[in-house]
């Protein structure tokens, strides 16, 4: 057992490394990511200093302790920040925009076009061509003010 740390060398941790993060596309989690990150900055440190292996599992653990509060800080910064909030919602994402009646709003029902899809509004009563604004959507209706 003892042999195995004695002959601890920099290809070996750079594997461990490599192994670890490959791990966490298995089990996802980040964890495995930061203990195949230290593992892999032991190697490539051993490959410039060449430590002993107390040194090198020393130097492993400190890596991983600091790679704790890295990790925390940075989950911090973008508490489940969504880049699409609106991904499965696009009518709300329409919400506020200004856009021209294709048909008039008669008795509170009327057509709108958006890019490239046809929208059913309702209304006050407003003739073709009159820009609105869209103030409420709620599926695949909107509700729609004069602008």
């Amino acid at each position: 057992m003892a042999e195995m740390f004695v002959t601890l060398g920099s290809w070996n941790w750079l594997i461990f490394g490599v192994l670890l993060m490959a791990l966490e596309l298995l089990a996802p989690g980040v964890f495995m990511f930061w203990l195949g990150l230290s593992a892999f900055l032991v190697g490539v440190l051993s490959f410039i200093v060449t430590p002993s292996w107390q040194v090198q599992i020393l130097l492993f653990g400190l890596f991983a302790l600091a790679a704790v509060p890295l990790w925390r800080r940075i989950a911090r910064q973008k508490p489940g920040a969504n880049p699409n909030p609106f991904l499965n919602k696009r009518s709300d994402a329409l919400v506020g925009r200004i856009c021209t009646l294709d048909r008039p709003i008669i008795d509170g029902e009327g057509i709108v076009r958006i890019d490239d899809t046809v929208w059913r509004v309702s209304g006050p009563d407003t003739p073709a061509g009159t820009k609105v604004k869209i103030v409420k959507a709620d599926g695949a209706s909107l509700t729609v003010d004069v602008a």
